[in-house]
């Protein structure tokens, strides 16, 4: 059965750093195209960032450019969103998400994914 599973949020200051991990069991993660995904108290859930198989194709919403990194190891099965210069507005549950095929030019939108993690809590605040 495949499964995902985010780790590494926590509580930062504004301006901190924080690295997300979505790790892959049950199936090899190099298969499928990766999202990473937000979604604060009483707003829908966002497309924050999203990766291709290989590694080589990328994007990123908006928001997040030039703060965020994301990034994978097929050898371990799994992808990091490197989170910098934190802002409060990135307060918000994040969910990493998988398919085997996701059209670049929408890979950030939830539609796209049919596998979910449960999601790991990053709160920004001094």
């Amino acid at each position: 059965q495949l499964q995902l599973v985010e780790s590494g949020g926590g509580l930062v200051q504004p301006g901190g750093s924080l690295r997300l991990s979505c790790a892959a069991s049950g199936f090899a993660l190099d298969g499928y195209d990766i999202g990473w995904f937000r979604q604060a108290p009483g707003k829908e859930r966002e497309g924050v960032s999203c990766i291709s198989r290989s590694g080589g194709r990328t994007n990123y919403a908006d928001s997040v450019k030039g703060r965020f990194t994301i990034s994978r190891d097929n050898a371990k099965n799994t992808v990091y969103l490197q989170m910098t210069n934190l802002k409060p507005e990135d307060t918000a549950v994040y969910y990493c998400a998988a398919d085997p095929l996701v059209l670049r030019a929408i890979c950030l939108m939830t539609y796209e994914y049919k596998s979910w993690g449960q999601g790991t809590q990053v709160t920004v605040s001094s």
